[in-house]
């Protein structure tokens, strides 16, 4: 094919690749908002049997919703050795605005 051939073949892909994209809207992840507020409520938590500790002055620790990869995704429970002189809070879900913010587990005193 000689270069006038191939030129012409080149701009015909193009243009058809240009009016195939004309009609292509990107619209923007409407589940996630600024700041890491999520738009999509969590599911209800899971139902989870813990078992018995595996010695004694551990403590469970429930599992909780996080949001990963633009969707909701269950993290299981396990246990955890007590930490002296705190007690462990709970991730939760809590409501910003029109969407929803974790607030991460953690270990507090007293």
């Amino acid at each position: 094919m000689n270069q006038r051939k191939r030129w012409s073949a080149g701009l015909a892909s193009g243009l058809v690749l240009s009016m195939t994209l004309a009609g292509c809207v990107v619209v923007p992840d409407q589940r996630h908002g600024a700041d890491g507020v999520v738009m999509i409520a969590p599911p209800a938590p899971r139902v989870e049997v813990s078992g018995v500790a595996p010695s004694p002055g551990y403590v469970w620790i429930g599992g909780y919703w996080n949001w990963v990869s633009g969707r909701h995704d269950w993290v299981g429970g396990h246990w955890e050795a007590q930490r002296p002189g705190r007690h462990w809070v709970a991730h939760q879900w809590v409501r910003q605005g029109d969407g929803w913010r974790l607030k991460p587990g953690r270990w507090e005193r007293g």
